[in-house]
């Protein structure tokens, strides 16, 4: 079965977080700016892996970490990868808003990064890249690059893609509790051919992710896949819950 390695200090899973901090995230959510809300779900995502990777009083190095924001160039926060502990002691970056939403360039820094790092995670959980965006690309396509790193695979399955869409127009029906929703399944209707290209470019969530994310009382239906619509800072908040679901050892 794939997706079943367990997140351990030895074998620590790694996250890739792709931030997109176009101008448009200057807008409001929910009373304060979408940015703003992105690094509350971002620190709070952060603050349970450090509860989860925690024994004693020490912080197992149970994930590994990157963190990239883009516009119009990509810029690499974490300058490289760095252990949950370590980037616990950072805190979280500062984000400022630029301009356009060149996706396919942050996409291409994934890809050279696990280019570099998939060699030494064959005995580890397959690796997760979480993109959060408010707004379509204004460069190139960005799918056949997500696809090839769709494709890339080590032992525990293929490379994860989770993407969060801030935006009005991805439903058509209003999730009224984010606790109760099911999630975005194959047959959910969306909004927009934007929100569409995104599912496509979306993993299936692995079961273990789900039940993780049902233990901590959300209540994702078999079939998901892992795209949210950040309409809300709980959904948004979810969102970075399910990048960090990865079942993880003793």
């Amino acid at each position: 079965m794939p997706y079943t390695m367990l997140a351990t200090s030895k074998a620590p899973a790694l996250i890739i977080y792709v931030l997109d901090v176009s101008g448009s995230m200057n807008q409001a959510l929910g009373g304060k700016r979408r940015i703003d809300v992105v690094m509350d779900a971002l620190g709070s995502a952060l603050r349970q892996m450090v509860f989860r990777s925690t024994k004693g009083t020490r912080v197992s190095p149970r994930y590994r970490i990157a963190m990239f924001a883009y516009s119009d160039h990509v810029y690499d926060l974490l300058d490289g990868v760095k252990t949950v502990d370590q980037v616990a002691a950072m805190g979280v970056p500062e984000l400022s808003t630029m301009r356009s939403t060149d996706s396919a360039r942050a996409f291409i820094s994934v890809e050279k990064l696990l280019q570099r790092e998939l060699p030494g995670l064959r005995d580890c959980p397959a690796p997760l890249v979480c993109h959060m965006t408010d707004g379509e690309y204004t460069g190139a396509d960005p799918e056949p690059i997500v696809r090839r790193i769709m494709g890339m695979t080590v032992p525990d399955g293929n490379v994860l893609v989770e993407n969060i869409f801030i935006s009005d127009s991805v439903l058509a029906e209003t999730v009224t509790d984010a606790r109760q929703w099911s999630g975005v399944l194959p047959r959910t209707k969306l909004r927009g051919r934007y929100a569409e290209k995104l599912r496509s470019m979306s993993s299936p969530l692995p079961q273990g992710y789900r039940v993780m994310m049902v233990e901590g009382g959300y209540q994702m239906a078999e079939g998901a896949v892992m795209m949210l619509p950040g309409v809300s800072a709980e959904l948004v908040e979810m969102g970075f819950v399910m990048s960090m679901s990865t079942p993880v050892g003793r």
